[in-house]
This record gives structure tokens, sequence and C-alpha cells, in this order.
């Protein structure tokens, strides 16, 4: 019988405290969730339910809501 030994080293590599995105882009990704929240916020309620808000404007926030999360997962987040 062998004695192997494992070297089970901590790397630089898996250091805690390292982020995968900036603070920007977290910054952008609560502003999108905000918005599309607001945005379905105006598209809910039983009254009036024909109204320019909840047929155009609530859609249109929806989306930019959405348009702003894919551009905050895609941004490269800056380097010190």
């Amino acid at each position: 019988m062998t004695n192997k030994k494992i070297n089970l080293k901590k790397t630089s590599d898996t250091s805690e405290g390292v982020f995968l995105f900036g603070k920007s882009n977290y910054t952008l990704m609560i502003i999108g969730i905000v918005i599309i929240i607001l945005g379905f916020v105006l598209m809910s309620g039983t009254e009036d339910i024909f109204s320019t808000t909840k047929l155009t404007a609530a859609p249109i926030l929806v989306l930019l809501g959405f348009v702003i999360e894919v551009f905050a997962i895609m941004q490269k987040p800056k380097s010190n």
C-alpha cells in the first residue's frame, strides 16, 4: 500500500469578496427591476381597462426594464 497525500491548498483565484459584476452593473440591474415592477403596477387594476396607461405606457416600461437588464448583464465591469 502506498500513502498518497493530497495537497488541498487554497489558491488566490478563489478568494472571497470577488463579484462577477461591478457596482455599476448591480445598480443598473436594480434600476431595471424597479422599472419592470412599476410597469406591472401600472398595468394592474380593474377600472378602465382600455386606458392609454395600461395599453401603451405600462408595456413600454416593462420592455424598457428588460432592455436595461440585458444591458446590465452584458456590460463589462470597469476594472480598477
